[in-house]
């Protein structure tokens, strides 16, 4: 609260947060945004489609839950009291993962042909992996590597926000 919400880059703001849960415009955080710019620019249906967010964050899990409400898409929020969650991920047209546990979904959890959105991102003594097994490709008709997927679009939509508040501030 000590950033004043037309400067909350982040959209953490207990307004800018509000107004996403309203579905007004407002500032939502970059990588959330980040994903549905990724699934636009692939022209993923996402009106009526099922989508299945794995995580709860306030800075990713929330956020995309709503956007993705807001493109009338019938969601569906998993976490880790989740039972049965391969129940939840194989009726996902789109899945969403920012669980930040590597390999938490295996390519035996996912619908033949969905679309698998891996922001999660895990430094193991392999180096970095996502959220997401890299197997999934072969069952996924579309898939965010890891890394090179989500981040280099959070950071585009990160400045796209500081844009947004720099003309919020001129008027």
């Amino acid at each position: 609260r000590a950033i004043a919400p037309i400067k909350d880059v982040d959209g953490l703001h207990p307004v800018n947060a509000g107004l996403l849960f309203l579905g007004r415009a407002g500032l939502v955080g970059a990588t959330p945004v980040g994903v549905l710019a990724l699934l636009r620019e692939h022209e993923v249906e996402l009106d009526g489609a099922r989508a299945v967010v794995i995580g709860r964050s306030d800075i990713v899990g929330k956020p995309m839950a709503h956007l993705l409400l807001q493109q009338h898409s019938t969601v569906t929020i998993c976490h880790s009291h989740t039972d049965d969650l391969p129940r939840h991920t194989l009726d996902a047209d789109v899945l969403v993962v920012a669980a930040g546990i590597p390999a938490l979904v295996s390519p035996d959890m996912v619908k033949a042909g969905g679309v698998v959105i891996d922001v999660g991102i895990n430094r193991t003594d392999a180096g970095l992996v996502g959220d997401v097994d890299p197997g999934v490709v072969e069952v996924a008709a579309l898939m965010t590597p890891v890394p090179g997927g989500v981040g280099p679009m959070t950071i585009a939509c990160l400045l796209q926000n500081a844009v947004l508040c720099a003309r919020y501030r001129r008027g």
